[in-house]
């Protein structure tokens, strides 16, 4: 009798420990298919800058459920985002800057009339006492009025013509930076809407796992109803569901946190309920080959070419600042009446020329030079770190966009033997050949099968609009490479 209730305690000590290793075997599973993508996580290609993460939300809600494409979630993000309206503005700034510079050339008409009515205490002006000599102590009232239109004009200032033409350069680096602001906000809505559907597959996968869990643990629990199957493989079934039910609640959860980043990247109204229209199928990408995209990037990164603007403004600014040595000459003139008073006023004029000599500044003039220097050092160093950036961006985007590539491939045949696999074990438990460990493990690789897909999908959709933002055409490059979206 004590040898059965041994044998009891033993057994019961062996399922418990079996359940134990079970739970911990696929809590660790688990760990390993949570969702790659994370809500909150810096968009590639942005450095991390948050105007690309936020917008400008519009006022108005629309009613229902708003549907969004990838084309109309970037035309949005290209209207709304904040890092594009900021960058906007830069161009107001840089011409308004300008114009301050192109007013030393312009000719400046100034009208300035003025009537004066005065009374003067001689004792201020220098006498004494002037009753002593018969004079009165105070002379006035008088008036006096003068008014004319004045011109001046600037002849030749070798110094103010270059600063023009460095802001000039500066407007011109400003739009070019505007133009790459467009393409990080496609980059960011790209980013953002691709991790939203990835999450989605995330949440239909998740699904399908649970319904085949709860599948799992209907027949479990029947064949240890019916005396077919040990108590353990119920429990088993039961983990795997509940497991798949956590996932499930994760993956919504994510769901919902994405969604809020995408309306913050393109700016939807506060509470926009919304749906994801295009779900991104594999498509291959249009054949270019490296030099071609290479050639392409030099030319039509807008970031690199407003980098040549800045090197050419840094240049005009080094001669601005070496023609503070040089002699300037203006004109001014100016031609209207003056008299005691307006009715009493005759006409009047004044035309003169100036010549400017500099003959000892203090060294200040060697000073704007020094520092003219350094920033023209500066955007040289600038723009050839960024000619090797655009080499490597193109590089690796081809380098990446290959191997994702091959990577959904390989996906999407593992996800096909993963369920041959958990099909055949199904029907072995059915059969009564095996328990339900078989079975769980062949779940197990078929939704880790998915999230490879998944994952593998996203990383190739995310290398094509890396890609053409690397080649310097996000705007027309999307609907090229996304014809399907």
């Amino acid at each position: 009798m004590r040898v059965g209730l041994v044998r009891a305690i033993l057994r019961i000590t062996f399922c418990q420990f079996a359940v134990l290793c079970f739970v911990g075997m696929a809590c660790a599973q688990s760990d390993v298919q949570l969702p790659a993508s994370i809500p909150g996580q810096p968009i590639p290609g942005t450095l991390g800058v948050a105007p690309f993460s936020g917008s400008v939300p519009v006022d108005k809600l629309t009613p229902g459920v708003l549907a969004i494409s990838l084309q109309g979630a970037i035309d949005r993000g290209l209207r709304q985002n904040l890092g594009a309206l900021l960058s906007s503005s830069d161009i107001q700034s840089a011409r308004g800057q300008r114009w301050e510079y192109l007013s030393a050339l312009l000719p400046h008409v100034t009208v300035d009339p003025f009537i004066d009515l005065s009374r003067i205490n001689l004792s201020e002006i220098g006498f004494k006492n002037p009753a002593s000599i018969g004079l009165p102590t105070g002379v006035g009232p008088f008036s006096y009025f003068d008014s004319r239109v004045a011109l001046s004009q600037s002849v030749f200032d070798w110094k103010s013509i270059n600063a023009e033409r460095a802001s000039r350069q500066n407007l011109k680096a400003a739009q070019f930076a505007y133009k790459d602001a467009r393409d990080l906000v496609i980059l960011a809505v790209g980013y953002t809407y691709f991790q939203g559907i990835a999450d989605e597959a995330r949440v239909e996968t998740a699904a399908a796992q649970v319904s085949t869990a709860q599948a799992l643990y209907d027949q479990a629990a029947n064949r240890v109803k019916a005396g077919t199957s040990p108590q353990i493989d119920a429990l088993r079934a039961s983990v795997e569901l509940q497991t798949r039910q956590q996932q499930l609640i994760q993956a919504k959860n994510n769901l919902s946190i994405q969604k809020l980043t995408i309306a913050r990247v393109i700016g939807l109204a506060l509470g926009q309920d919304f749906d994801l229209t295009d779900k991104s199928p594999y498509q291959p990408s249009p054949t270019v080959s490296l030099d071609e995209a290479l050639h392409r990037a030099y030319a039509s990164r807008s970031d690199f070419q407003a980098a040549l603007a800045d090197t050419r403004a840094a240049e005009y600014a080094r001669k601005s600042a070496a023609a503070g040595y040089l002699p300037s000459l203006s004109f001014g003139a100016d031609y209207g009446a003056a008299g005691a008073h307006p009715s009493t006023a005759t006409s009047v004029y004044d035309v003169k020329g100036t010549l400017h000599i500099p003959i000892f500044l203090g060294g200040s003039v060697h000073g704007d030079v020094l520092q003219a220097d350094a920033r023209l050092q500066q955007a040289r160093d600038r723009q050839e770190n960024l000619r090797a950036q655009i080499d490597a961006d193109v590089r690796t985007a081809f380098f990446n966009l290959e191997s994702f590539a091959d990577q959904v491939r390989v996906a999407r045949s593992n996800i096909d033997l993963a369920e041959q696999t958990l099909a055949q074990a199904r029907d072995r438990f059915s059969a009564g050949v095996t328990d339900t460990v078989e079975v769980v493990q062949s779940q197990e690789l078929l939704a880790s099968a998915h999230e490879q897909f998944i994952t593998s999908l996203y990383n190739y959709n995310l290398a094509k609009i890396t890609l053409v933002r690397a080649i310097g055409i996000a705007e027309e490059g999307v609907k090229s490479y996304f014809k399907g979206n």
